[in-house]
Formats: structure tokens, C-alpha cells, sequence
């Protein structure tokens, strides 16, 4: 079986060849010396920083060790993006073309989004890597391998003050839970292309990737538009509002003391649905062009300033994908203006409910809304 190792640079976890004196990260690039990889690692416990991101031990009688993610030793061709500024993003859109999964307007939601950072919340195009059937590069291709690459890069070398976006469109799914940290019994997923042939991304592998790693001062925010995708983060505290914008906070943390949340920064996700539910895919919105009911909705809202908090931003996406009709003109330079061309008048009702998580508690109604 290989040993794992950590990059001295990055601290990536790395699979170590039989062998081995020496290993070069594919993410930094550092070379890492093996003074004898065939030792065992010493016992550890807590959150001891020299070990890879996926361990943790709750000390005491309810202590828990939780399996960390595969090894990550691969990186995609070429050299990293560059990041300018302190924004990054990975955009993720996945059609499934060509098979019995497919979906229509999820590509279409990541070059929404891309346009809508750049123009709106100034991301350096540089700085965001998207992830479709249509790109060229076969490392940007939405693959399981390709994704959790991109997951990586995003979070890696991040800083105090720094701001993270991950957005994807998709299909989600949900698997039995094995290790009891969910209250409904299920695993959320992620569906890449390949998932038929080498499985889904669950909620506690992008848990362990994105969220528990991050630093104090660092801001991620994940935008998912697929279906079971409420706690696909697996945050430890979802906001359930009602129809009237009435909201409280749910403790979903696992009753084994995991400890779910991030290493001091700051993560909100805002995704399409319940955990029971599914999200649309649909022209509906649009009457040009497919796209995901809750990827269409977050832009308007931002489009139409409302969005000022994120309970405002909430409320106008549950309201706009509930009303059975409205109307949206884009107006000049609006995202979808600018990317398809003319108004849309929609007729709506979906009984989808894009719901908010996130690591701490707060009020959602004085919170600003950035990203």
C-alpha cells in the first residue's frame, strides 16, 4: 500500500511511490526529501497541522476519526493560474451530452456566473478556472479527478482577506449515510461527468477540501444549483426561512462532536434546494435559453438590487422561484443582457427552495452581501 506524505511546501497530501527518496508536488511544484518512507507515521492527535486536511480526532470517549479524501498528486497541464488580486473562483458547469443524464442549461449557468464576477464583483479572469465539456484543455474538462484538482487549487496559498467562490450546476444526489454525522441519515453528492464510472464527490470529502482547511480572515462563499443540495457543505448551521422571509437557525452538527466548521474563516453556501428536494433545469426563466432555476435567480436578484443582505438575497430567490408568474428585463448591461440578448417574461413556479448555510449563526438582515 503507499504512504502518504505531505508537500513541506503546501502541505498537499501526496502518494508516496515504493521507494521513493524524493517527491515533487504537483501543485506548487516543491520537492518534498523522504528521509525513509517505509516508518509508520507516529500517533497523533487533535488538529495537528502537520497532517494532512481530512483528519480529526475528538479526544475523550466520543472520539472519532474521520476517513480523510484520496490523494490529490495530480495537477492539470501547464503551469497554475495566476492570481490577481485576492479573489479566485472555480465555476463548474456539467451537461452530461450525450447520455440519459442530460442537462441543458448548466454551462450556460457557468459562463453566466464568470461574467457576472468579473463585471460585478471585479474577479480577475485569471483567477477563475471553469470547468466544462466545451473547454479544450482536457484537465478543464468537469471530471471527478479535474474537479477536486480545481477544489485544491482554489483554497491553496489562500490568506487573510482573500475571497473564494465555487459555483456549481449539475446533478446532485444523495447516498446512506455510513458514519452517522448526518441528522437525515444521507450523504449530499456531486455529480462530475464521469460519476457513473468513477463515483460522486459526497459532502464530507468537500467539507474536508474546502471548508474545515480555511484560515482565519479568509471568505468562501459555494453557490450549488443542484438537486439534495441544502447541506451539501456539510455547514454546521442551515437558516430555515419561511414564505414571509421569517427565518432560524438550525444546529445541524453532528451529534459525534466532527467538528464541521472551518479553521477560522468564514464559509456561507447558497444552494438550489432542500436536501429532499430537486432543482429545476429549465427555459422557463429564460424563453431564449436553458439554465438553472437557482443560478438564474441569484443573478436577477443581484441584477435587481436585491441583494443587498443575505437575507434579502435569500428571500428574493425563494420569492422569484415560488411566484408563479414575472417578468424580468435585463436592462443595459445586465448578465443576461450582455450573454443572450433581450427581456424575459417567465412564467415561474417551481416548489424548489434555495436555502443558506454556513458556519456561524448571524443576522441575516444586517449581514451585507459581498463577494
Amino acid at each position: 500500500m503507499n504512504m502518504l506524505v505531505n508537500c513541506s511546501n503546501c502541505r498537499t497530501p501526496l502518494t508516496l511511490p515504493p521507494g521513493a527518496k524524493s517527491i515533487r508536488c504537483a501543485i506548487c511544484q516543491a520537492v518534498t526529501p523522504i528521509a525513509d518512507p517505509s516508518l509508520p507515521r507516529p500517533p497523533y492527535s487533535g488538529r495537528d497541522q502537520s497532517y494532512p486536511t481530512g483528519y480529526t480526532v475528538i479526544n475523550g470517549p466520543a472520539a472519532t476519526h474521520v476517513t480523510p479524501p484520496p490523494p490529490y498528486s495530480y495537477a492539470p497541464a501547464g503551469s497554475p493560474p495566476s492570481v490577481h488580486g485576492r479573489k479566485k473562483a472555480v465555476l463548474v458547469g456539467v451537461s452530461y451530452k450525450n447520455t440519459n443524464h442530460e442537462l441543458k442549461g448548466c454551462i450556460n449557468d457557468a459562463k453566466y456566473m464568470k461574467h457576472l464576477l468579473i463585471t460585478k464583483f471585479q474577479f480577475p479572469e485569471a483567477s477563475i478556472v471553469m470547468l466544462t465539456e466545451e473547454e479544450k484543455d482536457p484537465s478543464l474538462i468537469p471530471t471527478g479527478r479535474n474537479m477536486r484538482n480545481a477544489l485544491y487549487w482554489l483554497i491553496n496559498g489562500c490568506q487573510s482577506g482573500d475571497s473564494l467562490l465555487f459555483h456549481f450546476s449539475g446533478h446532485g444526489s444523495r447516498q446512506r449515510n455510513r458514519n452517522g454525522d448526518e441528522l437525515d441519515g444521507y450523504d449530499e453528492t456531486l455529480c462530475p461527468l464521469d460519476f457513473e464510472t468513477d463515483g460522486m464527490i459526497i459532502d464530507d470529502e468537500i467539507n474536508a477540501t474546502i471548508v474545515r482547511p480555511l484560515p482565519y480572515g479568509v471568505r468562501l462563499h459555494a453557490i450549488i444549483d443542484s438537486c439534495h443540495s441544502g447541506t451539501v457543505l456539510d455547514l454546521p448551521f442551515l437558516c430555515r426561512m419561511n414564505t414571509t422571509g421569517h427565518y432560524e437557525w438550525e444546529d445541524h452538527r453532528p451529534k459525534s462532536g466532527i467538528w464541521k466548521g472551518s479553521s477560522g474563516g468564514e464559509v456561507i453556501s447558497i444552494s438550489g434546494c432542500d436536501d429532499d428536494q430537486t432543482s429545476a433545469d429549465t427555459s422557463a426563466l429564460s424563453k431564449i435559453t436553458s439554465t438553472g432555476a437557482m443560478t438564474y435567480c441569484f443573478i436577477e436578484a443581484i441584477e435587481h438590487g436585491n441583494a443587498s443582505t443575505y437575507g434579502s438575497l435569500l428571500s428574493s430567490m425563494r420569492n422569484a422561484i415560488r411566484t408563479p408568474r414575472g417578468t424580468f428585463s435585463g436592462g443595459s448591461g445586465s448578465v443576461f443582457d450582455v450573454l443572450v440578448g433581450g427581456g424575459r417574461n417567465a412564467s415561474r413556479g417551481f416548489s424548489q427552495e434555495p436555502q443558506l448555510t454556513s458556519c456561524e449563526p448571524f443576522d441575516m438582515y444586517t449581514k451585507p452581501f459581498s463577494l
